[in-house]
């Protein structure tokens, strides 16, 4: 089982659309062990987009993501990196496909409603910024694990 940061940046909060994008992590049979409802602090937002401190959008790209509250989403499922990364789709909205969170919901590049992890070392430091204390996140098995997951594929 694989762990990862997914985050409903303020566009989404702000269109409402948190529980359809939740439905959608959780339609698709991934569990969700970690969830809060705030507005991070400036510092700790970029040290996440640190990553693009020297790139021309960074100023705005933290202005945006501290502009109202976010939803931090700790996503757990077999290879759940790679799953979230396809269900959200593309950056840029516009050119999502249709079936995407993004290319349902988005015409952005910039407000492109979601942030996923996009790798495990990713994830990792991520997780630990958002969710900085194990207690946040819920270790749980659903009882409809057996439904998702065959049981070949030995996620029991």
């Amino acid at each position: 089982m694989e762990r990862t940061l997914i985050l409903l940046k303020p566009d989404a909060v702000q269109r409402h659309l948190m529980g359809k994008i939740i439905a959608r992590i959780e339609d698709k049979g991934l569990q969700i062990v970690g969830m809060k409802l705030r507005q991070f602090p400036k510092p700790l937002i970029e040290e996440h987009y640190a990553v693009h401190k020297e790139r021309p959008f960074y100023a705005d790209l933290v202005g945006f993501m501290t502009s109202g509250p976010v939803v931090a989403l700790a996503v757990e499922g077999k290879d759940a990196i790679t799953v979230m990364r396809t269900l959200i789709g593309k950056t840029n909205s516009a050119e999502a496909a249709p079936g995407t969170i993004r290319g349902d919901y988005g015409m952005s590049f910039s407000n492109n409603l979601v942030h996923g992890s996009d790798s495990a070392e990713s994830a990792e430091k991520e997780l630990a910024l958002f969710f900085a204390d194990d207690a946040e996140l819920c270790d749980w098995k659903p009882v409809g694990r057996t439904w998702v997951y065959s049981a070949e594929e030995g996620v029991h």
